[in-house]
């Protein structure tokens, strides 16, 4: 039975915000693995933030604190953004996760130094996407995420000198 009703286009199809539709494509798989990031990285502070023992367990442990509840708010930031971009935000956690370059760590045992350690690298994979992914909104004249994405380079930035820091491993 064929049907008369008329196949109405795709919602990303109908954004008319003077970004074109492939680019806005990539720059939301750009945020999609922003996000991936941020919620890896959100998961292991929040895990470190419990687990961290030793003469240094305040200042991780308020420093850690203070990162996930950034990253958690930033986390919707960016899903949103992908939203306003005509994309759907990813809908599996294991799919996110496997979009990541920030890695889970499923070591018990660390000291607090080396969970500082594994923190600052990670904030550091996190910038260099980061600013590529800013570097790629700018290109195609997308303001907005290219400005999200310079202020969570921001706070990144200022994560890496602060956990850096407490232990000293400049």
């Amino acid at each position: 039975m064929a049907s008369n009703v008329k196949k109405l286009p795709a919602k990303s199809d109908e954004l008319d915000t003077g970004i074109d539709k492939k680019d806005r494509g990539s720059v939301a798989r750009d945020l999609i693995e922003v996000l991936a990031d941020t919620y890896t990285l959100l998961f292991k502070s929040h895990v470190y933030h419990w687990n961290v023992v030793g003469p240094l367990f305040v200042p991780i442990h308020e420093l850690t604190e203070t990162h996930y509840k950034d990253l958690f708010a930033a986390a919707d930031v960016i899903a949103e953004r992908i939203r306003s971009l005509g994309h759907p935000a990813p809908l599996s956690f294991a799919g996110l996760l496997s979009k990541a370059v920030v890695e889970e760590e499923d070591e018990s045992g660390l000291s607090a130094e080396e969970m500082v350690q594994s923190l600052a690298n990670d904030h550091e994979k996190m910038v260099k996407r980061l600013r590529q992914a800013a570097i790629d909104a700018d290109e195609v004249d997308d303001l907005v995420t290219a400005d999200l994405l310079t202020e969570r380079l921001a706070f990144h930035e200022k994560a890496i000198w602060m956990l850096r820091a407490i232990v000293a491993l400049d």
